[in-house]
């Protein structure tokens, strides 16, 4: 669809937005014992989930479409208040909590509250976003048993269906997930962000997420996945959007220490402070990593600050800042071949790669109530960072390092943005609606330069062009892009149960490549015997609109049945392109992708026993990218990146969860779960003009996907075992099962992981302990193009860790 369908679109859309009145329910909660106020009162519809929280002076107030709910007020340290109510209007009810009559732990707290509500799905409407039709999962970092101090993705992400994760950084200093077929490297195929903005490097030019927040400092992980191509970017994969902790309303002061040791030589602090005071809030956090690595070669050191401000100057206007700095520097033990893996799979022949980030994220946003039907938020934000990675790079990663100069690529990340939401909710035709209008705008100014290293061993991020003028693999290019956006989804309520999402998104994207690179041959004893200089500059302007429809059905509290589909499209990434790599070659024709996903499944939750969502999805991918093996004139076999052809993917994810303290009847001392994920892809290449292609698997797809854990606690005591496994998947669109001598093309064997994990809660104390790959199993889930290889990235070994918390 192109500019002029768009236009009658949103003409269509502006003539249906009255705005008219609601239900609306407000008044005071206050203490039995003492008639004093009670804040931070959280008021849920048994059905739909938390409607608002009470505020300092035990108000609360909130609309709704509709006129019979099951109201539920939840406070950890009072009564639970359930009651049938019905709206009419403007109406007010005051609520008594009567006092628990003994002291709760942490795990029963927890307990009483799951009892309730299921919480690891997002409402039709969250803030001034719209989530009908969509399939949402959230993972709850502060109830999860992982080893977060490492940021432990197998383990964080274990309860989202269908995600393939790249499983080589023992200390999570990046995430590398994928699904449904996407390549997991830094999770470039997903939209990335933190408390709702942009933090990868280029969100077209180069989607990859060199920052990853300290999963300590999160509250929880939103994954929508790819319907969210119109409310948040064009990726296949849909967002994963990291939320922060919230600031501490009770106290002007708290301070949470967390000290970490484990194998192989790590250590990590994380203290957070937090508080409110009046009307201003705060939440801020220092992380700090170090090791040695379960590889030789292989240290680390990472620095990450966070810090959120936030001034309230009613109830109907906020504003906050935020602030994230990430520094880290890590020594590379590099790739291995599938020989070298198979002799010793901790081996390192690198002790001469590095690879350093600076990553500068910067955030101001304002939230306003026009009314109780329409909110507004509008969020600024900006990047200044920098990714340098050295080394010696070989085709043969077998080869011994010559210890003469070394391989320097340096990118250089400024860009800024904002982001506008309006978000409304009225009636038409007598129906309840909500209407969600927003825009975006981008703007980067990207540089990458490759070229001579020193010839040294340490971190020198230098250029040494004069020592070296013909060094071969020289280029210098700049990567200016601009992108505008408008989107908008509106929720048609048919009755009660029933509703109908329809969206759009209009994007204008232009993306440039201004640079040169530099040809030099050299004979056996260095002399150049061929040099050229070729300039090389595009220009990539294009616009479209991307449509998607979402429905939802919910017959009652036990059961959703939701679908969607969207358009999806996927800029090519020039910051690739211009880079020499001795382990692959690009095709100069490569161009964007574009497509669609579809999502038809049933969730709910019956009667707090069993939470489930069971899918069945489609991908459906035009001029996928990806690696095939071709023959030179030369005789030589390479691997040549480029527009491989088009693919689809579809199968079933599922996720259910049985809450066995519920089926059992065990008291509420006691917390016993049982969850089982599961995913099964069928994956092929339908059309292309490479051979050896059509009928092939998809590279990244296993086709079957298994986490399965056991969770008991008993009071403050709990204990968490967790069991993964992946079936046999190709990292090339020929499905090549023989390594090549760089180690990037082939199989990625089967393999499986038992983790477990304990911790302790007694008054300001907490201890968290486990072991990670308890087994001991030799395995690899990546192999790498580049940095940090090329060729086989192994994985970690049995490892442990043990953690304590103090709360003051």
């Amino acid at each position: 669809m192109r500019l002029k369908d768009f236009k009658l679109l949103i003409a269509t859309v502006l003539t249906a937005f009255p705005m008219l009145a609601q239900n609306k329910l407000s008044g005071y909660v206050t203490n039995q014992n003492d008639n004093s106020v009670v804040a931070n009162v959280e008021v849920y519809d048994k059905i739909s989930g938390l409607l608002t929280s009470t505020d300092s002076k035990g108000y609360y107030e909130f609309s709704s479409e509709k006129n019979e709910l099951t109201l539920v007020f939840y406070k950890s340290e009072f009564e639970i208040w359930e009651q049938e109510f019905s709206l009419d209007g403007s109406q007010t009810l005051n609520i008594i909590l009567q006092p628990l009559q003994r002291e709760l732990s942490e795990i029963v707290i927890n307990a009483r509250k799951a009892k309730v509500f299921e919480l690891n799905r997002l409402k039709d409407v969250e803030g001034t976003a719209i989530y009908a039709g969509k399939k949402t999962e959230v993972v709850l970092v502060e109830q999860s048993l992982a080893n977060l101090a490492t940021n432990n993705a197998r383990q964080v992400f274990s309860q989202v269906a269908g995600l393939n994760i790249y499983q080589n950084d023992d200390a999570g200093l990046q995430l590398n997930i994928g699904g449904r077929g996407l390549d997991p490297n830094r999770t470039a195929n997903f939209n990335t962000r933190q408390n709702g903005y942009d933090i990868s490097a280029d969100v077209l030019g180069y989607p990859e997420s060199y920052y990853t927040p300290a999963t300590e400092g999160l509250k929880e992980i939103q994954v929508i996945r790819g319907a969210a191509s119109l409310q948040y970017g064009t990726q296949f994969g849909g967002l994963i959007n990291f939320k922060t902790k919230d600031p501490n309303p009770n106290k002007p002061i708290e301070l949470i220490t967390r000290n970490t040791l484990g194998s192989f030589g790590l250590y990590t602090n994380f203290t957070s402070l937090s508080g409110t005071k009046g009307k201003f809030s705060y939440y801020t956090y220092f992380n700090y990593k170090t090791g040695d690595g379960f590889r030789p070669n292989s240290e680390f050191e990472s620095k990450n600050v966070f810090a959120h401000l936030g001034y309230k100057f009613d109830e109907k206007t906020s504003v906050s800042a935020e602030f994230t700095h990430l520094y880290y520097l890590a020594q590379q033990g590099g790739g291995l071949t599938d020989r070298q893996f198979n002799e010793d799979a901790f081996q390192s022949n690198r002790e001469r790669n590095w690879f350093k980030v600076n990553w500068l994220l910067y955030n101001f946003k304002l939230k306003h109530k026009f009314s109780e039907d329409t909110n507004f938020t509008f969020n600024a934000f900006g990047l200044n960072a920098s990714r340098d990675a050295l080394g010696f790079r070989s085709n043969r990663v077998d080869l011994i390092d010559p210890n003469e100069e070394r391989d320097l690529i340096k990118g250089e990340f400024r860009n800024y943005g904002a982001e506008a939401r309006l978000l409304s909710k009225y009636d038409i035709f007598g129906k309840k609606a909500t209407f969600l209008i927003g825009s975006k705008f981008y703007k980067a100014d990207n540089k990458e330069q490759q070229g001579p290293g020193s010839d040294g061993f340490g971190p020198d991020f230098d250029f040494y062009d004069n020592e070296y003028p013909n060094y071969p693999d020289q280029s210098r290019f700049e990567f200016p892009n601009l992108n505008v956006a408008v989107f908008g989804e509106n929720i048609f309520y048919v009755n009660d149960k029933f509703s109908v999402t329809p969206g759009f998104r209009f994007e204008y994207i232009k993306t440039e490549s201004e640079g040169f690179y530099k040809r030099i041959n050299t004979d056996a004893a260095g002399n150049v015997i061929f040099e050229e200089t070729l300039d090389d500059n595009r220009d990539f302007e294009r616009n479209f609109v991307l449509l998607g429809l979402g429905l939802s059905y919910k017959p009652s509290t036990a059961l959703e049945i939701y679908g969607n589909i969207s358009q999806n499209y996927r800029s090519v990434t020039y910051s690739d392109i211009n880079i020499t790599n001795p382990a692959f070659a690009v095709d100069p024709n490569i161009t964007d992708e574009d497509g669609f996903t579809a999502d038809l499944g049933i969730r709910g939750n019956y009667k707090n026993a069993i939470s489930y969502d069971l899918d069945v999805f489609g991908l459906y991918y035009n001029g996928r990218i990806g690696f095939v093996q071709k023959v030179r004139d030369d005789g030589r076999t390479i691997s040549e990146r480029g527009n491989v052809g088009d693919a689809r993917m579809f199968g079933v994810e599922s996720l259910v969860d049985f809450n066995l303290k519920q089926i059992l009847g065990m008291t509420n001392d006691f917390s016993f779960n049982y969850f089982v994920n599961a995913s099964f892809i069928n994956s092929e290449y339908t059309d292309s003009k490479e051979s050896g292609v059509v009928g092939k698997k998809v590279e990244f797809v296993p086709d079957a996907n298994i986490k399965s854990g056991l969770r008991f606690g008993y009071l403050n005591l709990m204990a968490n075992v967790q069991y993964t496994y992946l079936s046999k998947q190709f990292t090339d669109a020929t499905n090549s099962e023989v390594a090549n001598l760089s180690g990037v093309i082939g199989a990625i064997p089967q393999y499986d992981i038992l983790d477990f994990s304990l911790s302790y809660t007694y008054k300001r104390f907490k201890l968290e302990t486990g072991v990670n790959n308890f087994l001991d199993n030799s395995y690899f889930t990546r192999r790498a193009t580049g940095y940090p290889g090329p060729g086989i990235i192994p994985s970690a070994p049995r490892n442990w860790y043990a953690t304590l918390q103090i709360k003051l």
